[in-house]
């Protein structure tokens, strides 16, 4: 079932809202993966999903929104499930305040599945060119800028290079600056970067991923599979290029740490 939410038209834009720029990119479209509670989280998401958490005095998924919409992109679809109903009215109130159009799309099987489930729920909403983001990264809008001004290529993911991994980071193999594998599973001594959550698709690229969702979703582990490994799976059919975003500051809240962490981030950013 979907529900649409969006902003009155001539909305002005908010207080604090720093439009950086408007692009030429081809990108049109956000798909934002937010129907988890975060457990690891717990009491602190008991009541709320972890994308409703506070980081700064806004809650997270509305500072992912705001960077976007810095940089022009106005057309999101958000992936809710737990406690789908306060989602949607938070997400209500944050298309009212930033002008943007919100469409949310519910995952029955959050309690029960990983997130490949939430990208092929979303597959429909895949019609033209968009960026897919993890709900539980906190950025600025200059990493937004980053990916739209990277080489158009039809898949693209946003990496990280770092001296050592642990059991959580998405780790990925690559070929140069062509990615080869992705999973948390990789072996250690043949891991390049990590993927940090930010997925780009353009053209072609567009309806190989969906096909590939669907492929995955056949299998009888696909709810038990993270959607990066659909996006392992497509390295071997396609080229899918990579995006260092080496410089940026950026945040993944999984544990109490990580919030702690996001929120004195954000911090030094005001």
């Amino acid at each position: 079932m979907l529900a649409l939410t969006c902003a009155e038209s001539g909305a002005k834009e908010p207080s604090g809202f720093t439009r950086i720029n408007k692009t030429d990119s081809s990108i049109v479209r956000v798909i934002i993966l937010a129907a988890g509670q975060g457990k690891r989280l717990l009491p602190l998401t008991a009541d709320v999903p972890k994308a409703l958490l506070d980081i700064g005095g806004k809650s997270l998924i509305e500072r992912q929104v705001e960077a976007f919409a810095e940089n022009g992109l106005k057309d999101f679809v958000v992936v809710t499930g737990y406690a789908a109903s306060r989602m949607e009215e938070a997400l209500a109130q944050i298309a009212k305040r930033l002008g943007v159009k919100i469409k949310t799309v519910f995952n029955p099987f959050y309690a029960v599945a990983d997130n490949l489930a939430s990208c092929w729920l979303a597959r429909t909403e895949m019609t033209g060119d968009f960026i897919q983001v993890n709900g539980d990264n906190v950025f600025r809008g200059d990493l937004v800028a980053k990916l739209l001004a990277a080489p158009s290529m039809p898949v693209a993911v946003a990496i990280n290079r770092k001296d050592s991994f642990d059991a959580d980071d998405m780790k990925v193999m690559m070929d140069g600056e062509r990615l080869t594998e992705v999973g948390k599973t990789l072996p250690v001594d043949t891991v390049d970067a990590e993927a940090i959550g930010f997925y780009v698709f353009r053209g072609e690229g567009v309806a190989a991923y969906r096909n590939e969702l669907e492929l995955a979703m056949r299998n009888p582990e696909g709810l038990k599979r993270w959607f990066p490994s659909a996006v392992g799976s497509l390295a071997k059919k396609i080229n899918i290029g990579t995006i260092a975003i080496t410089g940026l500051r950026w945040s993944e809240v999984d544990f109490p740490v990580d919030l702690q962490q996001a929120r004195n981030l954000v911090s030094s950013w005001s």
